[in-house]
């Protein structure tokens, strides 16, 4: 099963009177796709996720700006729900059937989470969850990139990500892989500045589901040349 990678993000002064306005700001940072802008989806969810979502609209005809989305769910801007938020932004993505590097649009979630809701989750997973896409957008496949790459070459794999690392033992194509990759991490840095810019960041923690140290790996990529 592929991982995923997140970013938490805590706000200083959080809380039920605040939230609309943060989350406003938030919104308005994220960086849509080219060829699919705007928000697509907004799920509500009250006391935990084990719960009927309070609503759901498809908002892909007529895709609202920040400001229309969090007036969407003002009814429900309680502090024990949640606002769930989808949208895409481009990633470089390596197509395996043509062989080729395509930059194209890749899911991405937006979660606010009230500081009652399920529990006060918020304290352990942020006032606002980013969910990234796949891990190995940002690190790449197998640990083919980086200090491992030697470990990942001689490990179990299989057969089509084989196919895929044996493509990418050629040095061009390998350098290209890194290329791209650092091009993905160089995109979520910037989203992750202009977060900060936009909000009162008390802090901010990058991780993934199969990386002890998600941010750390990141920066790893980056100085490699």
């Amino acid at each position: 099963m592929a991982n995923q990678a997140y970013a938490s993000v805590w706000c200083r002064g959080f809380g039920e009177e605040t939230m609309p306005p943060l989350f406003e700001k938030l919104l308005e940072t994220v960086p849509f796709s080219k060829s699919w802008p705007g928000f697509s989806w907004l799920v509500i969810r009250a006391v935990d996720a084990m719960e009927a979502p309070l609503e759901e609209r498809d908002l892909r005809a007529f895709p609202p700006t920040a400001d229309e989305l969090v007036e969407m769910a003002r009814d429900h801007l309680h502090a024990d729900c949640a606002y769930e938020v989808q949208a895409n932004w481009d990633l470089w993505t390596y197509d395996l059937s043509l062989g080729r590097w395509k930059q194209g649009p890749e899911r991405l979630e937006v979660i606010c989470n009230g500081t009652e809701y399920d529990g006060g989750i918020c304290g352990e997973a942020g006032h606002f969850l980013l969910e990234l896409g796949m891990e190995h957008l940002f690190t790449g496949h197998g640990n083919l990139l980086g200090a491992r790459s030697a470990a990942a070459a001689a490990a179990p794999q299989h057969p089509t990500e084989a196919e895929f690392l044996s493509r990418m033992a050629e040095p061009k194509r390998l350098r290209e892989y890194h290329e791209k990759t650092r091009e993905n991490i160089a995109a979520l840095f910037d989203w992750m500045r202009k977060i900060e810019t936009a909000l009162p960041v008390e802090r901010f923690r990058l991780w993934s589901e199969g990386e002890d140290n998600f941010e750390a790996r990141l920066d790893e990529i980056l100085a490699l040349r």
